[in-house]
């Protein structure tokens, strides 16, 4: 399924700024960055649920939220965007 992993963490503090590079790096394993704090993630339910409680260990429940969107298996004809797009789309070949 694909779901859209979006954050926002507080980085007014050394530690807020460390919390954001650890939640980047988490979602950079299992997706693909579309914006800043933006990215797409093609998982299933087992790898969902490793991504969710990892974020939750990272995050500062206090100051921070994640919100993830659930597109589903049939995400394709889910999607529209404007402008400039990544080279890989998600859930596509990669050829190197």
């Amino acid at each position: 399924m694909l779901v859209l992993v979006t954050y926002d963490v507080n980085v007014s503090s050394a530690a807020g700024q460390r919390r954001l590079r650890k939640v980047a790096k988490l979602c950079e394993r299992h997706g693909l960055r579309v914006q800043n704090s933006v990215f797409e993630v093609l998982v299933d339910a087992a790898q969902l649920a490793k991504l969710k409680n990892d974020l939750a260990l990272t995050i500062d429940h206090e100051q921070d939220s994640v919100r993830f969107y659930r597109l589903g298996n049939h995400y394709q004809s889910k999607i529209d965007s404007m402008g400039r797009t990544g080279l890989i789309q998600t859930g596509e070949p990669l050829l190197l």
